[in-house]
């Protein structure tokens, strides 16, 4: 009966003393690179309702400037463009969010 007990005496400190010594290994994952923050912040103001409505916005706008412009010049038609593609742009991350659950692809 003894030995038994001297086992898990050493099993026990054994245990005890990997706790004590990997618990950095039980850390969070928390810090990441510098630059994360900031891509982050990026991320959520191009996903949010706000970005959302101004790209409705934009789209709106761009299509109704292209429908009624009636005769505008090649510049107009490319600044409206632009806006349209960048209004689009915007959107299609919540738009995929909507449709697949998530805004990126896994390969």
């Amino acid at each position: 009966m003894p030995v038994i007990s001297t086992r898990w005496l050493i099993v026990g400190v054994a245990v005890g003393f990997m706790l004590i010594v990997f618990e950095p290994a039980f850390a969070t994952s928390s810090a990441g690179m510098p630059w994360e923050d900031p891509l982050d912040k990026i991320q959520r103001s191009l996903t949010g309702p706000v970005a959302m409505v101004v790209s409705l916005l934009g789209v709106l706008v761009a299509g109704v400037g292209l429908i009624f412009g009636g005769e505008m010049g090649d510049f107009t038609r490319r600044v409206i463009m632009l806006v349209f593609v960048i209004s689009m742009i915007v959107s299609a991350s919540t738009f995929l969010n909507a449709i697949f659950g998530s805004t990126t692809a896994i390969v």
